[in-house]
């Protein structure tokens, strides 16, 4: 089910900067916004490998019985609790790499995939992302995992292009106001936290 909730917890996920927002962000305030979004979409493409571990594995849990279901629902509201923890702590700590990025549209959409492709954290996500926001009652659980699966790549592409796009007219404000991007990495930790408490509390 496609829910405010799921649109804003993706939204507040994505927007935390990770290693393929790095690589974008560097590649967007190292060469021209075309090889930034070039940078996005093989960040988006280095997802789907892990979408689909997960929402194999989960449809086989899944169908045992509504115990399982519940247990996989608390352990991922768990598991984004402990990631609005992580933002919390490591707040403010954003690095960005001046070297020379690749110019190469191919080599840049390569790199981007494999970069979130050897995350192994991606998997774990999905797995405890996924749960929280299928119904019970779905026809479907495994089409309806696909459905916001897609949906949160789009949302991963059109946040990372930004990020890309946007990287030569932050860039001093990246490097230089610790302070109020620690502010707001914080503030995304508390949300994220909210929706945690919430999702694990509701009758979903």
């Amino acid at each position: 089910m496609l829910s405010p909730e799921f649109l804003l917890t993706s939204l507040v996920v994505v927007l935390v900067p990770g290693t393929g927002a790095i690589y974008t962000i560097t590649t967007g305030l190292t060469l021209k916004w075309r090889a930034s979004l070039a940078a996005a979409f093989g960040c988006t493409l280095g997802i789907v490998p892990h979408i689909l571990a997960s929402i194999l594995g989960l449809s086989a849990l899944m169908n045992m019985s509504a115990q399982v279901f519940s247990l996989m629902k608390l352990a991922g509201a768990a598991y984004l609790l402990y990631l609005a923890w992580n933002m919390w702590r490591e707040a403010g700590k954003l690095e960005l790499s001046q070297r020379n990025a690749e110019t190469d549209t191919k080599r840049i959409i390569v790199r981007a995939i494999a970069i979130n492709l050897l995350n192994p954290k991606l998997t774990i996500f999905f797995f405890a992302f996924l749960p929280l926001f299928t119904s019970k009652d779905a026809v479907s659980p495994t089409m309806e995992m696909v459905a916001l699966s897609a949906v949160f790549m789009i949302i991963t592409f059109v946040v990372f292009a930004g990020y890309g796009i946007l990287a030569s007219g932050i860039r001093s404000y990246l490097l230089n106001s610790a302070t109020a991007m620690k502010r707001l990495q914080r503030a995304f930790a508390v949300i994220l936290a909210g929706f945690a408490v919430e999702l694990a509390l509701s009758e979903r």
